[in-house]
């Protein structure tokens, strides 16, 4: 991951202090996204040849150094008080992927010693090798040129970019047309133009809002999370893959190169979004990080979750989002859940669950090797997408795969408008609220729920399963008051923590409906520690984990008053014997 953020202000004026705040304010609300190397480019004090020099400034580490070395270009002589009236400013921060990180890799990077055009990125161009014959991969670019001032041009394909739009006026339109390429128009009008009204009417759309007052003040944001964005507009436009958008005085377009005219889903407009986060949601507060903050949200996130869709005195549950496709559902020959990373464990977690309830073949894989083994899908098979941002490339990609294929597709996210949100039949808005922390923690937990609840569904008309729906049901209800009891013991597992942190390496072991908490456990040591550690099924341990154990490997083992507990404490034993304190 990295962080694309971008302010452009438009007839509106702003001194060099505040547009760098703004930029640098962005670039904290993304540092989660990368944390090696951050970078702005904003125009200069000299002018050369006519044109404004451009100043970039970049600094490896974090957010903060960038600060500083900012600091030291103000006590060099950078004026600060300098106004804009109107002025492109792009800012990044990175997570080196390739590449170490340093001054050189940090962006924005520049075409020439003369900084006439720069470039920030976000994704992998996998073919950088053969960069001038084509380019593709999964990416986020934005360009700023010294030699168009005041312009900014903006594109993405399977990395997530967002704009937002701020004006003191009434927007045009809420709903407008793409520009095509030659020949590929949207509409016979070929509009596309998006402005604030004050700007005048669109020429030729016949859909645009009366003007409203004189001034044609506007700002733009461009982000790669609206979690940059809210504290100053929730107006935002999610651009889909492949989409071009460029702002010239003020106006932007959005423009592709072609229309698929074989596709008559492909959407010829994009859509206004009103968000209804709320800056104080992604503020930590007294947390010590976001990740904490987010872990102590989850007894009010899990509850979130199921709100208006759990009935507990009825015991019902109704999921909204996939109501209608239920009968679909229900005659499919077998589920695909396909995720990466911590939205594929809260797959396995349930997937016991949903074999029980559903008692259809549950099939879970990791979106890349699903790709790489081009998996067969047939159009009878209902496929599950799973992903926090709902912009994850792998699963998005696998979401394509199995649409070109007839199957029926359920995007379970937790941002509404992403990528895969847009892309699927149907699906499930986990409702855990924004996740900041690059640790997934809160949006696990939902997931999991959401699972659970859909199997809730799949089985409601089952008289031999209503005991069974009812015990679920009714455990829900519990959970929050179960998480808050958990989370309690904060000051315990603090010092668990401590001391296992000394170690090089854990083992974190468990089997039936603990094997995904042992997963998704040993990733997150991984995460925040770069500590090694397993996540190992106790059924497998005499295969081949059981030599790793001597006093000098720690293990933590996972056990619950579940049919697999007798096995759980035989595999204890066998680590004991070993002489391992667990």
């Amino acid at each position: 991951m990295c962080g694309i953020f971008v302010y452009l202000n438009f007839l509106t004026p702003r001194n060099r202090e505040e547009i760098i705040k703004i930029l640098i304010n962005g670039l904290k609300r993304l540092e989660y996204r990368g944390y090696d190397s951050a970078g702005i480019a904003v125009d200069g004090d000299t002018v050369e040849k006519g044109q404004l020099e451009m100043l970039l400034v970049k600094r490896r580490g974090k957010v903060r150094y960038l600060e500083e070395e900012l600091e030291k270009q103000v006590q060099n002589g950078l004026d600060y008080s300098q106004m804009f009236d109107t002025h492109i400013g792009i800012a990044h921060t990175r997570w080196a992927t390739h590449g170490e990180p340093s001054w050189l890799n940090t962006h924005p990077q520049r075409s020439d010693a003369e900084h006439g055009f720069v470039v920030i990125h976000n994704g992998i161009i996998t073919n950088y090798k053969d960069l001038r014959a084509f380019l593709e991969g999964a990416f986020a670019l934005a360009f700023k040129s010294k030699y168009y001032p005041n312009e900014v041009v903006v594109t993405r394909r399977g990395s997530p970019l967002v704009i937002g739009v701020k004006s003191k006026t009434k927007l045009a339109t809420d709903r407008f047309p793409i520009l095509f390429g030659k020949g590929h128009s949207a509409d016979h009008r070929g509009g596309g133009s998006f402005y604030p009204s004050s700007l005048g009417a669109l020429e030729d759309d016949e859909s645009t809002l009366a003007p409203v007052g004189e001034s044609g003040e506007v700002e733009y944001f461009f982000a790669s999370d609206a979690s940059a964005i809210i504290e100053h507009t929730n107006q935002v436009i999610y651009l889909e893959d492949d989409d071009v958008a460029a702002v010239q005085n003020g106006k932007l377009n959005i423009h592709r190169i072609k229309r698929n005219f074989d596709d008559p889903k492909e959407s010829t407009v994009r859509e206004i979004i009103t968000l209804k986060m709320e800056i104080q949601q992604i503020m930590k507060g007294n947390y010590s990080s976001f990740m904490q903050k987010e872990i102590f949200e989850q007894p009010e996130s899990v509850m979130n979750t199921m709100r208006g869709r759990v009935n507990f005195e009825k015991n019902q549950v109704v999921l909204g989002g996939i109501k209608d496709y239920m009968s679909e559902i229900r005659r499919c020959r077998r589920l695909l859940f396909i995720a990466c990373g911590t939205s594929y464990h809260s797959a396995i977690a349930t997937r016991q669950l949903l074999e029980e309830l559903t008692e259809l073949p549950v099939m879970v894989d990791l979106a890349s090797d699903f790709l790489d083994r081009k998996t067969p899908v047939f159009r009878d098979d209902v496929c599950f997408f799973i992903s926090q941002s709902g912009e994850t490339a792998d699963t998005l990609m696998s979401l394509r795969y199995c649409k070109q294929r007839g199957a029926l597709i359920v995007g379970i996210t937790n941002t509404v408008g992403s990528t895969i949100c847009r892309e699927s039949h149907c699906g499930i808005h986990i409702n855990a609220g924004p996740e900041i922390g690059v640790a997934s923690t809160k949006a696990y937990t939902s997931q999991f729920i959401s699972l659970v609840m859909f199997g809730l569904m799949m089985c409601e008309d089952r008289i031999s399963m209503q005991n069974r729906r009812i015990e679920i049901i009714q455990g829900l209800k519990k959970l929050p008051e179960q998480i808050k009891h958990v989370l309690g013991t904060d000051n315990e597992i603090h010092a668990l923590a401590e001391e296992l942190y000394q170690q090089k390496s854990l083992l974190v072991m468990g089997r039936g409906y603990n094997y995904a908490t042992c997963l998704e456990g040993a990733l997150k040591i991984k995460e925040l520690t770069y500590m090694h550690s397993e996540g190992i099924l106790a059924g497998e341990l005499k295969h081949g984990p059981l030599a790793l154990v001597d006093k000098a490997m720690p293990v933590l083992m996972i056990v619950t008053r579940d049919p697999v507990y007798p096995k759980c404490m035989n595999a204890l034993q066998q680590v004991k014997a070993r002489h391992v304190s667990s």
